[in-house]
């Protein structure tokens, strides 16, 4: 616990990946699309949807998860909880570097829950957002 990993090189954020990732969760949110919707509603450009972390936070929290001092048996592992903390938009032309830690291991039961925070920023140190990542080994505890 208490043990951190870096993304391995920043994420730069375009429309297109904006789009295709409102397309693939299925939200339609113009705002995600259309730059004039975008704007209209207040935006510079087009804003990634809620989730958009997803796609890059899972590198680093992936490290932290393949870290073989865990001794996670990946064939009982799913996901059990995911939450997001904003402190601004993200839009296009934002590159984004993630720091994720291992915040807390605790048994529930049989099972045995790993969290894990990602402090999402901008190359130049900007903080944009913090996720929670919990995972559930299932039938780990001893």
């Amino acid at each position: 616990m208490g043990r951190s990993y870096a993304s391995a090189a920043p994420y730069e954020v375009s429309r297109v990946k904006i789009r295709e990732f409102a397309a693939a969760i299925g939200d339609h949110n113009p705002i995600y699309r259309d730059r004039d919707a975008a704007q209209a509603a207040g935006h510079p450009d087009v804003v990634a949807p809620p989730t958009f972390p997803i796609v890059f936070s899972l590198q680093s929290g992936g490290e932290a998860l393949a870290d073989p001092e865990l001794g996670l048996n990946f064939a009982m592992v799913v996901h059990g909880e995911q939450r997001f903390e904003y402190t601004r938009p993200i839009y296009p032309g934002d590159e984004l570097v993630t720091r994720s830690t291992i915040t807390d291991i605790r048994s529930a039961g049989r099972n045995e829950l790993l969290t894990i925070k990602s402090e999402v920023s901008t190359v130049a140190g900007e903080p944009v957002c913090t996720t929670y990542n919990t995972i559930v080994e299932r039938g780990g505890a001893v």
